[in-house]
């Protein structure tokens, strides 16, 4: 009704001024009336909790009074609108602040951030409340120190939210709520502003995005395969500061092969990844096999698994998955912590956190990360102690080009231990039970481990479509260790175990350089998301190592006795060179359906010299692995999938009976599944796949000391995982799978039906945390976790099982403004259990129940 009286009071008033002025009324009406745009949320730099809010020197200057027609009309439309109430109220996202206007349209606002202030700035409005003309309220959620809404000259009217420690991230809208017109509440739901206020940006326990499966930071909904990412709060509360600790996250994922605090191997539906087993570690995306020496995380920001090959983007690698460390990045705002924490077992370990810019400008960042430990075990004369550190400086050198250089160095002490056996632990011994912290190494041996790596990443916009991508990495690693290994040979006489003393060197240097060209274009109403790029990787290796035989008593060990000489058994120097080129289309049909087309090339020379034998090897190939897949989006929350995709590893060092080299192992996988977003904060993902292993070398039954590639070995199964917050407060990440890894030919028919070993066919984990959201004990929180793995085989043959176990963990935490502190309890209630078996006499126990204190501060 307002604005057809205007415009009544403008035809009485043109009727006077004459017909000339008449004629240009349409043209101004048309303006008068139309529309308002969409407002926006503008983001500017944070100046600190400090910062006050600066003068409004922008605001427009009272108008002076009309001295034509046309500025008559232009005052009278821009007639103040009047907001007569003001409601703060808190949602689940945070809050919701409604301002009721008496009658008209609420003008749209002008947003920014000054310090850790949100602003909203509305224009031709006055404050006009019943009980002044102003509004405050302090502390109205966790996270937001102030909301207010005062007059500002100008006829403008300031609303301001303050962030405790950073400014709130805002979505401001013109729908949603009714307005008031004096005593009636009418739904007119386009005459509304909102202001939904969720402070700091936080995706917690449900990433919504992943570089591992695509190579660009695509939607984990938009994948085609499966992919699990455990975030940095998980790790956090958890307090997984090792690797093996954060994959007890991803169900399928079991631990294969691992000395306490050493480099670790693990089995993802069924298959085996390691060190040496091509590209299935993986920093920032690029190959390196130093990632599986990783033993603390504190420069990983999160850990991507991606289930399934990944040949088509990065080359040689075993069928199960790949496992990414995505490392922590400079910020653009000083921020420093530190860590501290004790535990049981003389646990001692500190860590620091520190970002920020390094000039005024803000265009070179820093990161540097850092953690010191040293730490007992359960078991006997073990100890260990560990060192790194990882910087990362960043330069913004324009609008269009950044470069970034990191580095790491980590060093690695620790003594041996090689598990017990089953005689006296799971079969019976009459000579009684072997004590779970019992160690058969000799209390002098021990490993040291040196792992450095030096990388940059160099990205330029060439437009907004089109991105150049240049990365390098090179790794080093130098290991040296003595060890006292069991063999697998039986225990006759129930007391005597035989044991090899060994003397191990071993260099590693790997080499890494990717470029590639990331852009979006259409074809008709297709658009298209195209990445092509070039991957070239060397790896070189040098090992030597030396024996003597040993004998020790199971249950009356006697440590340090002479041992005779030793004998070199082994001298290796092997180098592969590789060439990739890939391509790789997301092609968008139409907004809920995509297909995602990859193809890649590789070529591959390795030469393994036998030093010890006087022998050398050379091997060379090439492969294609090809990628096809589909998602379909019946409604905008779920996502079905189906998908194809080869991999192939690097060919085993060795030749036929016939001298023929090896050819590189494939594998071969079809999965589809089901994705979906139960809510804007909690995710998750059924998968069912079909996973096929060929080329595996089996025993020539015309003469058993070669071998030949007719073995093949499948793994089939289902993985649900589930994660994000459920509640505010309440956060969970949790999953089960079903694995059947069977061998399916080979020369051994004894073999064939067998299951893959250290590989149950259930795991089930699940993990949740709630924090009071607010009063007296806001930032108090529990945790508590279950971790479950089924029985599995020890060996290929078949010959023993390791049985399940169930795994409780919990914690207790507290965190308020920049303080954290927390006690996290680990095997809960003691539960003997074995992560692992190589062997009938090499069976590793899980850590039995620890407990671990944390405090941290940021400023």
């Amino acid at each position: 009704m307002t604005k057809l009286w205007v415009l009544g009071q403008l035809a009485i008033a043109l009727s006077v001024a004459g017909s000339a002025i008449a004629t240009s009324i349409p043209s101004m009406t048309a303006q008068a009336s139309e529309g308002n745009v969409e407002p926006e949320t503008n983001t500017v730099e944070r100046l600190g909790p400090e910062a006050a809010l600066p003068p409004f020197s922008h605001l427009p200057i009272a108008p002076p009074p009309a001295t034509t027609v046309e500025e008559w009309i232009a005052q009278i439309d821009a007639s103040l609108t009047q907001i007569t109430g003001v409601r703060v109220e808190e949602t689940e996202a945070g809050l919701q602040l409604v301002l009721e206007i008496a009658e008209g349209d609420l003008p749209t606002p002008a947003t920014q951030t000054v310090g850790n202030a949100l602003i909203a700035e509305i224009p031709n409005a006055v404050l006009a409340l019943p009980d002044g003309n102003s509004f405050e309220q302090f502390a109205p959620a966790e996270g937001i120190a102030l909301v207010s809404v005062t007059n500002e000259p100008g006829d403008l009217v300031r609303v301001a939210i303050t962030g405790t420690d950073a400014p709130p991230v805002a979505e401001v809208t013109a729908t949603g709520l009714a307005v008031t017109l004096g005593d009636t509440v009418v739904g007119a739901e386009d005459e509304a502003i909102q202001v939904l206020v969720t402070g700091e940006q936080d995706e917690g326990y449900n990433p919504s995005s992943a570089t591992t499966a695509t190579r660009t930071d695509t939607p984990l909904r938009d994948i085609p395969q499966s992919i699990q990412v455990v975030p940095q709060q998980v790790l956090q509360d958890q307090q997984a500061y090792r690797l093996d600790e954060a994959l007890r996250n991803v169900p399928g994922v079991t631990r294969a092969f691992s000395g306490p605090f050493s480099v670790s191997t693990f089995t993802i539906r069924g298959f085996t990844a390691n060190e040496n087993s091509g590209n299935n570690f993986l920093r920032n995306g690029l190959p390196d096999p130093t990632a599986g020496g990783v033993l603390e995380l504190p420069g990983i920001e999160q850990v991507e698994v991606l289930r399934g090959p990944a040949s088509v983007l990065f080359g040689f690698g075993n069928p199960g998955g790949t496992i990414n460390l995505v490392t922590k990045q400079p910020l653009s705002e000083p921020f420093y912590e530190v860590e501290a924490t004790i535990g049981n077992y003389d646990f001692y370990r500190g860590a620091i956190d520190l970002s920020g810019p390094l000039n005024d400008s803000g265009t070179v960042l820093y990161r540097l990360n850092s953690s010191y430990r040293n730490s007992g075990y359960f078991v006997d004369f073990f100890d260990s102690e560990y060192f790194g550190i990882s910087p990362v400086v960043s330069f913004n050198l324009n609008e269009r080009t950044s470069l970034a250089l990191d580095g790491e160095f980590v060093e690695v002490s620790s003594g041996n231990y090689s598990g017990v056996p089953l005689s006296g632990i799971l079969l019976s011994n009459p000579n009684g039970e072997i004590p779970r912290n019992r160690n058969y190494a000799e209390p002098f041996s021990g490993s040291n481990q040196k792992i450095s790596g030096i990388g940059y990443r160099l990205e330029h916009q060439f437009s907004d479509t089109w991105t150049l991508r240049n990365t390098f990495r090179a790794s080093f690693r130098r290991y040296y260790d003595n060890y006292t290994i069991p063999t697998g040979g039986p225990i006759l006489d129930g007391r005597t175990l035989n044991r090899f003393y060994r003397e191990f060197e071993l260099n590693q240097d790997t080499y890494a350089l990717t470029t590639d060209f990331v852009g979006s274009f259409s074809t008709g109403s297709i658009q298209h998301e195209f990445t092509v790029g070039l991957d070239l990787n060397r790896f070189t290796q040098q090992s030597i190592g030396s024996n003597t035989a040993t004998q020790i008593d199971l249950f009356n060990p006697v440590y340090n006795q002479p041992l005779g000489p030793l004998e070199l058994i082994f001298e290796d120097d092997a180098q592969r060179n590789s060439l990739g080129i890939y391509i790789q289309d997301q092609v968008i049909l139409a907004e809920n359906l995509r297909l995602l087309l990859g193809l890649r090339f590789d070529t591959f020379g390795q030469d393994t010299l036998d030093l010890f034998a006087d022998t050398e090897i050379n091997q060379s190939g090439n492969a294609f692995s090809p990628r096809v897949g589909i998602v379909y989006q019946p409604i905008p929350p779920v996502s079905l999938y189906a998908s194809y995709s080869r991999s192939f590893a690097p060919p085993s060092v060795g030749t036929d009976i016939n001298r023929t080299p090896f050819l590189p192992e494939r594998g071969t996988q079809y999965e589809f599944g089901v994705k979906t977003d139960l809510s804007d904060r909690l995710s998750a993902t059924l998968a069912f796949y079909d996973l096929t292993r060929t080329n595996v070398l089996t025993t020539d039954l015309i003469d058993p000391r070669f071998s030949v590639q007719t073995g093949e070995q499948r793994s089939r199964g289902i993985e649900f995982t589930i994660g994000g917050e459920i509640l505010p407060g309440w956060n969970i990440i949790g999953g089960y799978a079903y694995t059947n890894a069977e061998v399916t030919q080979d020369n051994t028919p004894e073999l064939i039906g067998n299951q893959l070993n250290n590989t149950p066919r259930n795991a089930f984990n699940l993990w949740t945390t709630y924090e009071i959201q607010a009063g007296d004990l806001q930032g108090l929180g529990l945790g508590l976790g279950l971790f479950f793995v089924g029985d599995r085989q020890g060996d290929l043959a078949n010959t023993f099982k390791i049985p399940s176990y169930l795994r409780t963990d919990a914690a207790i935490f507290y965190s308020r403004n920049r303080f954290r502190a927390a006690i996290n309890f680990k095997n809960l209630f003691d539960v003997d259990f074995f992560d692992f078996a190589l062997n009938r006499n090499r069976l590793s126990y899980g850590e039995p129940f620890t407990v671990q204190g944390t405090i941290s501060w940021e400023f």
